[in-house]
């Protein structure tokens, strides 16, 4: 990484308690069990750790420099090895230096967020970019308040543009990411429920998500989907450029002639000066639609044409456990076991209702982070499942709530492990089945055993 010691003090306001040599290192880490020769190692402090008390740890494993809060180790123990950075907190430290960072570097900065969408679009859009530009994005689910400057520490000189993903689930997370990032295009997704447990309404989410935009300059983009409800409502802004997206004409830039099958999405792309242009997308879902238009438009903010954007698709790479299709021994899986809530519940429900099959079975779990509003949620997903899927079958907390949506051919579980083992007993070939739940709720491991039995 290009930064010195010098550089490091200052961007963390910390002060050298111990130096054994110069500063030099080549990564950062939080995280002792990857710490490797001449790391820097942030000592964060959670719930149940304590990154101070591994310091002398990470020195002994190779680390050249150690930033802690707290001292809790003497100066013997690290046989003349290391330097240590005392700063006020550790997380905050983090987010400075990767600010610090991100600021040397000047890279151009796409950030990405939303309830829903945000992973799925943050894989369009540094395809799309990548048809002129050398792009980085973030790393799996990287988009909190430690993934995303992880993710900043990941970039060079080498890259052009960097496509950032930036989640929240309380008030205040987006302004924070925001200040380390400093978008100059972002894009919302949408604007659903998911974490309306802590956010409380749909209009507390609306201004969190808006906060993506606090660190805009005048002649930056905020491109919103306004086939959102909620996003709709967002009119003129005056101090940075609003640019909206969706299937009305009078859009900056709309779809028309959408057309899907069970392995492709493709639709005509026109801009308000009437050129249009045909993309044929490999993924299945009208939801994609709107994910690639916002794609579009940022990749016409930097200059491509329709002809690079397309090109770009070549290098598309779809994030894991979103969406993917596993064909086996007759049957298919679509997996999209990463995360849920229930917007992307019926995304992927209207998916399961377009893809090739005879029997459609849909295997849903808990979604999580809704509050009083997860009751309603699970029925009205369920009762969504109503000509999507013939079979529905659930567990969890609120597996009751989806079998009053779906009523008949609803099949309940007490346990994980009963549902795999009903499930893998009544598959039959030509069978689709969709997989998806919350994150905690682990439903990847239904993939893993049946891909074993089956």
């Amino acid at each position: 990484m290009d930064l010195n010691l010098s550089e490091i003090i200052k961007a963390v306001n910390g002060e050298i308690l111990v130096k054994n040599n110069e500063g030099i290192f080549n990564k950062i880490s939080t995280d002792t069990r990857k710490i490797e020769k001449d790391n820097l190692f942030i000592a964060l402090k959670g719930g149940n750790f304590n990154g101070n008390d591994y310091a002398v740890l990470a020195i002994e494993k190779g680390a050249s420099i150690v930033i802690v809060d707290e001292v809790k180790f003497k100066p013997e123990e690290l046989n003349n090895k290391g330097t240590i950075i005392k700063v006020k907190n550790t997380k905050e430290a983090l987010a400075d230096l990767a600010r610090f960072y991100r600021k040397k570097l000047g890279i151009k900065v796409v950030g990405i967020t939303g309830s829903t969408g945000k992973t799925s679009t943050k894989d369009l859009v540094a395809a799309f970019l990548s048809g002129k530009y050398r792009v980085f994005k973030t790393q799996g689910n990287f988009n909190n308040e430690i993934g995303l400057p992880l993710m900043i520490f990941e970039l060079s000189k080498e890259y052009d543009i960097a496509v950032l993903e930036m989640g929240t689930s309380n008030f205040g997370e987006i302004n924070r990411l925001a200040s380390i990032a400093v978008p100059n295009v972002a894009a919302i997704t949408n604007v659903g429920v998911a974490h309306i447990e802590y956010l409380k309404t749909k209009e507390n989410i609306l201004k969190e998500k808006m906060c993506i935009a606090d660190f805009f300059e005048e002649k930056n983009s905020l491109i919103l989907n306004c086939e959102n409800d909620m996003l709709k409502t967002v009119d003129k802004c005056d101090k940075f450029n609003l640019e909206k997206i969706g299937y009305d004409e009078s859009y900056d830039l709309y779809a028309k002639n959408v057309e899907l099958t069970s392995e492709t999405t493709a639709f005509d792309v026109v801009t308000k000066d009437d050129k249009s242009y045909r993309f044929t997308l490999n993924m299945v879902g009208q939801h994609n639609v709107l994910n690639a238009l916002i794609g579009i438009q940022i990749s016409k903010n930097f200059g491509l044409t329709f002809e690079e954007i397309e090109d770009g698709l070549k290098n598309f790479n779809a994030t894991s456990m979103r969406l993917e299709f596993i064909n086996k021994n007759g049957f298919s899986i679509i997996n999209d076991s990463y995360n849920a809530n229930p917007d992307s519940m019926k995304a992927a429900l209207e998916v399961l209702k377009n893809y090739s099959g005879s029997r459609k079975i849909a295997v849903l779990g808990t979604m999580g982070e809704l509050g009083d509003y997860a009751k309603e949620a699970h029925m009205e997903v369920g009762d969504f499942a109503i000509g999507k899927a013939d079979i529905l079958l659930a567990t969890g907390e609120f597996k009751k709530c989806y079998e009053e949506g779906f009523k008949e051919n609803t099949m309940i579980f007490e346990t994980k492990q009963e549902l795999m083992e009903a499930l893998a007993n009544m598959i039959k070939p030509n069978d689709t089945i969709l997989v998806k739940a919350s994150r905690i709720a682990k439903f990847e491991e239904i993939i893993k055993y049946i891909e074993t039995v089956k």
